[in-house]
């Protein structure tokens, strides 16, 4: 497959960035979005030219690092995968990709496609944990829990922190995030002493933080490579409600 490339180059938070077109030949379809980057990154170095900062870890999809913004979709145009999940079968000889950064108040640029995702651990920071005593673990009867509330706070637990719902959403929200996390907590019994301070504090983190209010669209739980549920923004409403009305 040849390829133009559209990237976004930017040198560092406050430096103004542009796009920049690339060629690329001979890429093969089987070959995973990041080892096409890799490849024009080193096809720059043989030109003594910088190579494309981005983001990656694991590769397997798990810790949402890749989080790009590809052809005007957060990691582009296939369901609930991440970047590196993204093979270059989707696209076609010939095509050209526009690959961008997410872009939010809350993530600035660090270099080119990079950018700062700390916002969303000083939002765990605020009120994303529980109190539990040290020791051996629990025995797994002792605290019976039912099976759909289980399986609903282990959907939330799923949510890997990418920012794609973020990116997805014209007011930058991070609600499908903050959401997850309160969700996963407040449907175990374990996550019951800290609920109400939890949601007023994860909630203002988040405001404080730069991200913007939920639009009600739902493109958040489209874009989101777990399909995290739009049902977790409604029982976070709630737990709020129900914390600024007990204090």
């Amino acid at each position: 497959m040849d390829l133009t490339l559209k990237v976004w180059r930017q040198e560092n938070s406050k430096a103004k960035g542009n796009f920049e077109s690339y060629q690329i030949k001979n890429i093969s379809p089987d070959s995973s979005f990041l080892e096409m980057i890799d490849a024009l990154s080193e096809q720059l170095i043989n030109e003594g030219k910088e190579p494309v900062a981005f983001d990656h870890d694991c590769r397997e999809g798990i810790c949402g690092m890749c989080s790009l913004f590809i052809n005007g979709r957060a990691h582009g145009p296939d369901e609930e995968i991440t970047t590196c999940q993204l093979h270059m079968r989707k696209f076609k000889d010939g095509d050209t990709i526009v690959i961008e950064p997410w872009r939010a108040a809350g993530f600035p640029v660090i270099k080119d496609l990079m950018v700062e995702r700390d916002a969303f651990d000083k939002i765990l920071q605020a009120g994303g944990f529980i109190s539990v005593n040290t020791g051996s673990a629990q025995e797994a009867n002792a605290i019976p829990i039912p099976q759909h509330k289980a399986e609903e706070s282990m959907d939330g637990a799923s949510c890997i922190g990418c920012g794609a719902c973020v990116a997805t959403c014209k007011n930058s929200s991070a609600m499908l995030f903050v959401a997850s996390k309160v969700s996963q907590l407040a449907l175990l019994p374990q996550g019951k002493p800290e609920a109400v301070r939890r949601a007023k504090a994860m909630v203002a983190k988040m405001d404080e933080l730069g991200f913007g209010h939920c639009t009600n669209t739902g493109a958040c739980e489209v874009e989101c490579p777990k399909g995290v549920s739009l049902d977790h923004i409604a029982r976070l409403n709630r737990e709020f409600l129900a914390a600024n009305l007990k204090f």
